[in-house]
């Protein structure tokens, strides 16, 4: 019989799997900072779009509008990327609630995702979402995979 380092319930190392997939939440937090950045840069045509979908407004509330939108996209930016880097070092401590919460934050990203794009077309920002959530599935499968539940069903001598 051999000995399966995984099965102790003793802490093991991390398999590749585990180790890509914590590779790819580091570089999910890179694309979404990047997305924030481009989704600022976008901000200077802000303020006349506000204006014309909105011609009642005083100059004061297109401001307010603008400014709250600008600090929507740095603080779901900046939640996004911390959970990125939350996951990423969870999952690869063996966390199996980190592997099912990761999965759940994808299938919100999903939804997310099919939404835009059925109210809006491809844009710069709309692309670095889909580079965002391909990066999230590759995490996710690789989070899967029968080495990596070994791995988990390991640190937590659960099987769930």
């Amino acid at each position: 019989m051999s000995y399966d380092p995984y099965s102790s319930g003793r802490r093991g190392q991390a398999p590749t799997s585990v180790i890509n997939a914590v590779r790819l939440m580091f570089a999910g937090a890179g694309v979404t900072a990047i997305g924030v950045i481009v989704a600022l840069t976008t901000t200077g045509s802000l303020r006349p779009s506000i204006k014309a979908d909105n011609p009642g407004f005083t100059a004061s509330q297109v401001n307010v509008t603008a400014n709250i939108y600008i600090a929507t996209i740095v603080v779901v930016g900046l939640i996004g990327i911390g959970l990125w880097i939350w996951m990423a070092f969870m999952n690869k401590a063996g966390k199996n609630w980190a592997r099912i919460t990761g999965t759940v934050f994808f299938a919100i990203a999903t939804v997310i995702l099919l939404t835009s794009f059925a109210r809006f077309g491809l844009d710069g920002s709309r692309i670095i979402t889909v580079i965002v959530w391909l990066i999230g599935l590759a995490a996710v499968v690789l989070l899967w995979r029968r080495e990596s539940s070994d791995f988990f069903k390991g640190q937590s001598g659960q099987s769930w």
